[in-house]
């Protein structure tokens, strides 16, 4: 064909391409735009046909954007009770609690009387850097006034996080001094750490605090693995009471220190997502080790898991309360704008093959979150007979021991909540918040007092000199709280290791606090028992008589 012949077709090709595209454009104009009684055929473009109707159509001018940021939450709500929406502005927060670090000024503080308090100054970050101290007051941010009511935790978060290298003026009240301090802050990362606690209960055992499980958790795992060891540490206690979870990978990754090899961990399903396999790989430097697992109702997720595959190939024993129960899998999705969801898209099963989710009906989320609270009601907290298990979903571990599916996991030893000494007057102090409030001030009142003493033990020695508990009842009062001699000294133990407890936390950190608490928390001292006893690794079920002789019978007809 010459070129002139084809010359000659390419405007017909264009009439083509006009008259096609003027069709497709009328078809979808008619279904979208100026077809108000047009028919929209499928779900997925109902929902952006009706979003463009209300747009162009509605009577009144609408927010789009928020329109679909309140949309975004009740749609995911409709499929589970964890598939979950972020917005752009809180999904820093929520990734820099698992992601092991943040951009901060580095200091911990409280909100007191509508200023914020300076707790402490993380050793090694900006404000140490600078001169700040615990006890100083902020009242000034970038040359503006600070205080009253716009005091929340929220503002107080976002004025003085910031990007990694920016700069943010503050104005200090420190006591003692007549002027405020100015302070040029150069924010920096800060490291939000995992592992709360790790420290020798004893001679012989080592103890370790898991608040979450994010990117830095088993780095941080085998730091405090290593610290044991080089103190002939012979046994360990895992504590997962009150962790929510966070990745699986790191769970994953804990576990297989303390499995032989080619040991099950842990395997996903779901409708678009083959099952998964994730085993042991023989590397682990605590495949012997004598374990000791911790649970509580607070326990949920890469806890779960962790313990679920400790348990099922029987290599500790898991002592507690049961968990929370949630055997679903999500993954992050983000959006251009920064936002992102958390899409349910598959199960977990522990190597038993128990999915340990507890149930759930659609339109009954505030029912699902309440159930920690009926378990307490139900007395699940205080006895193991209360516990329903569901015989349905039975299932068993590489001894044959039995465990089930469908609603948390069970611990093989039961601790109850310990209330001895609970009354109505400390319950109120307690969550009303009177309590820290109270230790804080104190703390802040006597910071250079309290700053000889270097151990909790010794803390608590010079606290125990000082009338806490009256000047406590002073205190409540003056807040509202009537005060009541007789259950205030019915509490007095309670409230003594309350108040002692966060004097320490305020001064000595978290890991001097754990350690305290921990000298009269009944599951601690359980666990180092069974260690004692050279009872944790479980053992097989023993056969009842009746099966043994049926056993002997079969054989003889043999």
């Amino acid at each position: 064909m010459t070129n002139n012949s084809k010359n000659r077709f390419v405007p017909l090709l264009l009439a083509v391409c006009l008259i096609s595209g003027i069709g497709i454009g009328t078809f979808y104009a008619d279904h979208f735009s100026g077809n108000k009684l047009g028919i929209i055929n499928t779900s997925s473009n109902k929902l952006n046909a009706l979003l463009r109707i209300i747009e162009d159509q509605y009577v009144d001018t609408v927010d789009m954007a928020n329109l679909v940021e309140e949309a975004m939450p009740q749609i995911l709500s409709e499929l589970d009770p964890h598939s979950s929406y972020i917005p752009a502005k809180d999904l820093e927060a929520v990734n820099a609690d698992l992601k092991g670090h943040f951009s901060g000024i580095g200091v911990q503080f409280t909100i007191q009387d509508d200023t914020i308090h300076i707790n402490s100054v993380i050793k090694g970050g900006p404000s140490e850097k600078i001169g700040l101290m615990a006890g100083d007051r902020i009242v000034e941010i970038d040359d503006s006034a600070f205080v009253g009511k716009i005091v929340t935790n929220s503002e107080s978060m976002r004025r003085l996080k910031g990007e990694k290298g920016s700069k943010v003026k503050l104005g200090i009240y420190r006591p003692g001094e007549k002027e405020l301090l100015h302070f040029t802050v150069v924010r920096g990362d800060i490291p939000v750490k995992s592992i709360d606690a790790a420290y020798m209960v004893n001679d012989k055992f080592g103890y370790v605090k898991v608040n979450k499980f994010g990117e830095t958790t088993y780095p941080e795992l085998l730091i405090a693995l290593a610290k044991l060891n080089q103190e002939n540490c012979k046994g360990l206690i895992i504590d997962l009471r009150g962790n929510t979870g966070g990745y699986m990978a790191a769970a994953i990754q804990m576990v297989n220190e303390f499995l032989p090899n080619n040991r099950l961990i842990v395997y996903t399903e779901g409708r678009k997502s083959p099952r998964e396999n994730y085993s042991s790989n023989g590397t682990g430097s605590s495949q012997d080790m004598p374990l000791i697992v911790l649970m509580d109702e607070g326990s949920a997720s890469a806890s779960e898991i962790f313990a679920g595959a400790i348990q099922d190939n029987d290599r500790g024993t898991i002592i507690g309360r049961r968990s929370f129960g949630k055997g679903l899998v999500q993954q992050p999705i983000e959006f251009s704008d920064k936002s992102a969801i958390r899409l349910t898209i598959a199960r977990y099963y522990t190597p038993s093959g128990r999915c340990i989710q507890k149930p759930y009906e659609k339109g009954k989320e505030a029912e699902y979150e309440l159930d920690i609270l009926t378990r307490y009601e139900h007395g699940e907290f205080f006895s193991a007979d209360s516990i329903k298990q569901n015989e349905k979903e039975i299932y068993h571990t590489s001894l044959g021991r039995p465990v089930y599916g469908g609603g948390g996991i069970m611990p093989d030893i039961f601790v109850p909540q310990d209330t001895i000494g609970m009354n109505s007057y400390f319950r109120t102090a307690a969550t009303r918040g009177l309590i820290i409030r109270y230790s804080f001030e104190y703390t802040d009142q006597n910071r250079t007092k309290l700053q000889q003493y270097t151990t909790a033990a010794e803390m608590e020695k010079f606290l125990k000199t000082q009338g806490l508990l009256d000047k406590f009842a002073s205190f409540a009062e003056k807040k509202g709280l009537k005060r009541r001699n007789i259950l205030l000294y019915k509490a007095k133990n309670l409230f003594e290791l309350s108040l002692y407890g966060n004097i320490i936390y305020n001064m000595l950190g978290i890991e001097a606090y754990t350690e305290y608490m921990n000298l009269s928390d009944n599951t601690v001292l359980k666990a180092i028992e069974v260690l004692e006893k050279g009872e944790s690794f479980p053992k097989a079920p023993e056969e009842n008589t009746e099966n043994v002789a049926q056993k002997k019978n079969d054989s003889n007809k043999a």
